[in-house]
């Protein structure tokens, strides 16, 4: 007897009970969607390229609007690549450019920033200006100041920096305040689609092609990895660094009624990088109130290799062995291409709101 092969889904879909109720009532329409946020992960982006490919190349363009994406680390290259006149084709050459990454044992901050310079230049190939011209699109990166030791690279001092920040996190959020100041550079048509923001100290300062590479760089220069950016243009002097520190996951105040819709690469929202070894610490619902979130199922990453999506691991792992790593890399970009699939029939076949769970 034959085995009975029973398709599982490759998506969890979460919603916030505002856009649970609409999704239900009227299903999912791309021309309600005004945001999308993009999470801070590294590598991790490249395990959900198909869904990337699926909005940017297909659905979206269909019902063309204003729309601002917002990006920490990975998730303001991404959306940047989604800026370019052919969002698929940079979106697919982010990929390619970042498996081609490969770094030996003891590579240092300042070598490890230097081989993301050369990513970056690769990718945007001088159409900086093409990126803030976007028609339809608003660009806003994720950065922060880091004040005291962790304007410091060295290797001790930043240490010691981040020993404070992990202690007093542990003792409430909002004591990141001492150590961090949020900034958000913005595509300068279009303010960022938030309510006042009150847990930090924050700034919002308009992106130009004197700053825009400065701050995807920061974006996603993570301490003890990579070097802080320093004095970026417009935005004065100092050192900064990646935006998912303070908004891992983008757990942000979202103005309007627009659905804001999320291509994660995990189910949950963790505020900040360092809540991610602390349960409790989960995304509010009334900020979240609008967000579609739409993520890779348990069965889908249990069918990968390795059981999990790409990620920054995954150079130690393969270290001495970057063909064997990215093999790795470029099957779970290739099978993400059901991520996608499942999307769009899910839409297509108007099925999606079953689907649905509450986004808690």
């Amino acid at each position: 007897m034959s085995a009975i092969h029973i398709k599982y889904p490759a998506l969890t879909l979460k919603a916030g009970n505002r856009a649970l109720q609409r999704i239900r009532e009227r299903g999912l329409q791309a021309a309600d969607v005004g945001v999308l946020p993009g999470a801070a992960g590294g590598p991790k982006a490249l395990g959900i390229q198909g869904l990337d490919l699926a909005l940017f190349g297909h659905w979206l363009p269909s019902a063309p609007r204003e729309r601002a994406l917002i990006g920490a680390s990975i998730g303001s290259w991404r959306f940047a690549s989604a800026c370019l006149p052919n969002p698929a084709q940079a979106l697919q050459r982010l990929g390619q450019l970042y498996t081609e990454q490969d770094f030996a044992k003891g590579v240092t901050q300042a070598e490890v920033s230097r081989s993301c310079e050369r990513m970056l230049d690769e990718l945007l190939e001088n159409r900086d200006a093409q990126i803030l011209a976007s028609p339809g699109y608003r660009l806003n990166i994720m950065v922060v100041k880091s004040h005291g030791l962790l304007a410091d690279d060295h290797r001790a001092r930043l240490g010691m920096g981040l020993s404070s920040v992990i202690a007093d996190n542990l003792i409430g959020r909002a004591r990141l305040s001492r150590h961090f100041e949020r900034i958000i550079l913005h595509d300068a048509r279009s303010a960022p689609p938030l309510q006042p923001l009150t847990d930090f100290p924050s700034r919002c300062l308009p992106l130009d092609v004197a700053n825009l590479r400065h701050g995807l760089l920061a974006s996603g220069s993570i301490p003890m990895v990579m070097q802080g950016v320093r004095d970026i243009p417009g935005v004065g002097q100092g050192t900064y660094r990646d935006g998912g520190l303070l908004d891992y996951h983008l757990d942000l105040p979202y103005s309007g009624d627009d659905l804001v819709l999320y291509p994660h690469f995990t189910d949950k929202v963790i505020p900040g990088w360092f809540d991610k070894a602390l349960p409790w610490r989960r995304g509010d619902t009334q900020r979240l109130r609008n967000v579609l979130l739409l993520a890779p199922s348990p069965q889908y990453l249990a069918s990968l290799p390795y059981g999990k999506l790409p990620d920054r691991s995954d150079f130690k792992r393969f270290m001495g062995d970057a063909g064997s790593r990215q093999r790795y890399w470029h099957k779970a970009m290739a099978e993400s291409q059901r991520l996608g699939d499942e999307l769009l029939e899910l839409i297509e076949t108007g099925k999606l709101h079953a689907h649905l769970q509450p986004l808690k």
